[in-house]
């Protein structure tokens, strides 16, 4: 006779497995949630600078009967353009991640992944996932009210539901991009036993590369080229663009399934870095 165990098929033990793991992370997060609706109000208050500086740099290139545009975007696109990065930003930043996976590796924590059957990348992600539900969960009433109260600078409106569906894409794509970058930086780790200053530099590039800091447009040609081949794009600049109408539609399509191709080749080779890395890691001691 069957036991009920015996007759559950592997794919729902995975699925329940998983289920645990995310419902766990969630309750763990949602212990924070306090913390997440005052930092995500704080997260905005270097939208006031910026309404400042672009103020008086837009101020200064005005000429009497024309619009000023800088880069393709006018004075209420660029405010509108940081507001949207904000929301990318907060997708596909995830901190400490390259940080825990490299101390796991040096600690020797990593070995209940090899002894235990749960992958380390499914659990780091579905850990991710988890905390990015609790803190959108939480921090959706602050972005509601920063978005009203900023609703000037959309002087275009809202776009369209197919441009909806396609900046909602950007944020889910840009967060998987933004994860597995990261645990790649991590995974290296397996290789090297401090990979502080490589991140450092990853957070260096990403931070002026991905447009958080100003749109990639503003580069000279010389460079734009190059920094629109990289990935570091997806993380900020191209949810943002997508959302303000700033990507032809002929083109649309296309931006998508390369960042598409981003997601699956950032997968694999995570997934070979993990395999070749727990095949030359020892373990010595209790």
């Amino acid at each position: 006779m069957s036991t009920a165990t015996q007759s559950t098929s592997p794919l729902t033990q995975r699925l329940k497995t998983w289920w645990m793991i995310v419902r766990i992370s969630l309750e763990e997060r949602l212990v924070y949630r306090g913390d997440f609706a005052l930092g995500t109000l704080m997260r905005f208050l270097p939208i006031i600078t910026q309404i400042f500086l672009w103020s008086a740099v837009f101020a200064s290139m005005a000429k009497p009967g024309e619009e000023t545009t800088f880069g393709g975007f006018r004075f209420h696109d660029m405010v509108a353009y940081y507001l949207i990065t904000m929301v990318a930003r907060a997708f596909s930043s995830m901190p400490g991640l390259s940080s825990g996976i490299a101390r796991q590796i040096r600690d020797g924590e990593i070995k209940k992944f090899m002894i235990q059957p749960i992958d380390l990348l499914g659990f780091l992600l579905l850990g991710r996932v988890a905390h990015k539900v609790a803190y959108y969960s939480v921090a959706t009433l602050p972005f509601v009210l920063v978005f009203f109260l900023c609703r000037s600078y959309f002087v275009d409106g809202w776009p369209d539901p197919t441009i909806i569906a396609a900046f909602a894409a950007t944020l889910v794509m840009g967060f998987l991009i933004g994860f597995f970058l990261e645990a790649a930086i991590g995974l290296i780790g397996f290789w090297f036993l401090e990979v502080s200053s490589l991140l450092f530099i990853y957070m260096l590039f990403s931070f002026f590369l991905s447009g958080h800091m100003f749109p990639i447009t503003l580069l000279p040609d010389e460079i734009e080229w190059f920094v629109q081949l990289l990935p570091l794009k997806y993380l900020a600049y191209f949810p943002a663009a997508v959302f303000l109408g700033k990507i032809p539609p002929d083109e649309l399509g296309q931006e998508l399934l390369i960042e598409a191709g981003w997601v699956v080749f950032l997968i694999i080779v995570c997934r070979v870095m993990y395999a070749r890395g727990v095949r030359r890691y020892s373990g010595f001691g209790g």
